[in-house]
């Protein structure tokens, strides 16, 4: 339902964006800061779930479609194929097709995406690590505030 409201991270271009500052006090903010919305962008791809758990394991080499698919639990291909466009589109994932019936495509981090994989690492690792914690919270939580 639509609230008439913008969705967050919303920019009005043209004629409906206005005055910068005029009717909104954060503009003259974001003008201040131009690269503020396009990290944003640049970290929800980054940061989506989908995406991190592909480039965790395109850290370990090369993998094809159907490896990543397999490998990545509760990812639809459709998800996957978004996810990998979205990569590539940052420069962050390689697509190499290679010509043979039927084509093969595979998957690699760019020299860039690899910068990610310490980062990357460390999230998973401390997911890894902490699991029983969030598990324990989350049931305590459950039980505190019981769906209705």
């Amino acid at each position: 339902m639509n609230t008439g409201q913008a969705a967050p991270g919303y920019e009005p271009r043209g004629a409906a964006a206005g005055r910068p500052g005029a009717a909104d006090p954060d503009a003259a903010s974001e003008m201040a800061h131009p690269t503020t919305c396009r990290a944003r962008e640049v970290l929800q791809r980054v940061g989506d779930k989908w995406s991190v758990l592909v480039i965790d394991l395109l850290g370990q080499g090369t993998m094809r479609f159907t490896e990543l698919h397999r490998a990545i639990d509760g990812i639809t291909a459709r998800m996957l194929t978004v996810t990998l466009r979205g990569l590539e589109r940052d420069g962050i994932v390689t697509r190499t097709i290679h010509p043979v019936i039927p084509p093969r495509v595979e998957y690699a981090l760019t020299p860039m995406g690899r910068t990610l994989l310490d980062t990357i690492g460390q999230l998973v690792s401390w997911t890894d690590s902490h699991l029983p914690e969030i598990e324990a919270a989350r049931a305590a939580y459950d039980a505190r505030y019981p769906a209705e």
